[in-house]
């Protein structure tokens, strides 16, 4: 199986809210990346559905971000599915919200990275 992502995903366990016009979702993000994140969650919305995302890295400002459900991962019926949830590429992101986010995924790297060493 061949790996499409361009960006790399940084493990994190943050609080996120996904608004849509008809649904108000607290989620869990699981990873992030500067293209987007994925979703924890085990009502995972439609693929395509548009969505606005608000969530806080600790010790940055707040982001309220656009995005697209680009994939689920539904839950299954036999619960053989660990990880149930959506990922939610980034759209109409401004140029400074892109800089700040991947300032913050760059520090929660590097902090992470002097913990293993």
């Amino acid at each position: 199986m061949r790996n499409r992502r361009t960006a790399e995903r940084i493990p994190v366990t943050w609080s996120v809210d996904c608004e849509t016009d008809e649904t108000f979702l607290y989620a869990s993000i699981a990873n992030i990346s500067e293209l987007g994140i994925f979703v924890l969650t085990r009502r995972p919305l439609d693929i395509g559905t548009k969505l606005t995302l608000r969530f806080a890295p600790p010790g940055h400002q707040p982001f309220v971000l656009q995005g697209v459900v680009q994939w689920i991962n539904p839950v299954r019926v036999l619960g053989d599915n660990p990880n149930p949830g959506m990922g939610i590429r980034f759209v109409d992101i401004t140029r400074d919200d892109r800089e700040r986010l991947v300032q913050a995924i760059h520090v929660i790297a590097y902090v992470r990275e002097q913990e293993f060493n």
